[in-house]
C-alpha cells in the first residue's frame, strides 16, 4: 500500500512538472473574453466574418455561463460588448436592461450608452454616458464615453458642451485622429479658430494623409490670420 502511494505521488508531480493538466475539462473551459478580444482582433484586421464568427462564439459561451449563474455580470458585460459589434443594438439594451436588474455594473451602463446612440436615441445614451463618466471617471472606457457624449451634442448642434467633451476625449485617448479633426470641426464652429488649427495639426501628426484635415486646417488658419 505503502509503494502504491508513493507510485501515485510520484506520477502526480511528473504530470505537473509536465504542464499536463489534472483536470483537462476545467482547464478547457470556454472563455467568453479571448473569443471576443479574437474578434476584436479580426475586425482590426478587416476580417469582418471571422469576427462575427468569433463575437456569436462569445454570446453563446455568455448564455452558457448566466444560464449557471443568472448573476454573472462578466457574461451580461461580454454578451453586450459583443451585441455591440455585431450592430444588434435593441438586444443590447434589452440585455443590458436584464443585467442592471441584477446590479449596477459601468460597464453595462457604458455599452448601453453606444448602443442607444447606434439606436439614434440620443437622451438615454447621453444619460447612459454621463453617468458612466460620474461613476467610473477613471473607467477604461471614459474616453470612447465622452467621445459619444460629443458626437451627440455635435449633432444637436451644441457646440459649447461638444468642444468640451471632445477636448475630455482626447485628454484620455490622444491618439485617434478622427477625435483630433472632430475636435477642430466644433472649434471652428464656436469660432476659435487656432483652437481649430491646434486640433487640426495634432489630427495630421497622427494620420498625414488626412484629406478632410488638411482642408479644415487651411480653413481654420485662413480665419485665424483674417
Amino acid at each position: 500500500m505503502k509503494q502504491k502511494a508513493w507510485l501515485g505521488l510520484v506520477v502526480t508531480a511528473f504530470v505537473l512538472s509536465a504542464g499536463i493538466p489534472l483536470f483537462a475539462q476545467e482547464q478547457a473551459r470556454p472563455d467568453a473574453l479571448r473569443s471576443y478580444r479574437i474578434g476584436r482582433d479580426l475586425e482590426a484586421r478587416n476580417r469582418i466574418a471571422e469576427a462575427n464568427a468569433s463575437y456569436q462564439e462569445a454570446i453563446a459561451i455568455c448564455q452558457q455561463d448566466l444560464a449557471a449563474n443568472a448573476r454573472n455580470m462578466d457574461a451580461y458585460t461580454i454578451y453586450c460588448w459583443s451585441l455591440v459589434r455585431l450592430n444588434r443594438h435593441q438586444e443590447a439594451v434589452n440585455i443590458g436592461t436584464r443585467a442592471l436588474a441584477v446590479r449596477n455594473d459601468p460597464r453595462i451602463v457604458e455599452s448601453m450608452g453606444e448602443a442607444y446612440f447606434y439606436l439614434d436615441n440620443y437622451r438615454d445614451s447621453l444619460r447612459n454616458m454621463e453617468s458612466y463618466t460620474d461613476t467610473a471617471p477613471r473607467g477604461e472606457r471614459v474616453s470612447t464615453a465622452y467621445f459619444f457624449m460629443a458626437e451627440i451634442y455635435r449633432l444637436t448642434r451644441r457646440y459649447n458642451l461638444a468642444e468640451f467633451a471632445y477636448t475630455a476625449a482626447v485628454f484620455y485617448e490622444p491618439a485617434l485622429p478622427l477625435w483630433w479633426y472632430r475636435l477642430g470641426t466644433v472649434r471652428e464652429e464656436i469660432g476659435d479658430h487656432s483652437g481649430a488649427v491646434d486640433a487640426y495639426n495634432r489630427a495630421l501628426r497622427l494620420r498625414p494623409d488626412y484629406p478632410e484635415a488638411s482642408d479644415g486646417l487651411r480653413r481654420a488658419r485662413s480665419r485665424a490670420q483674417a
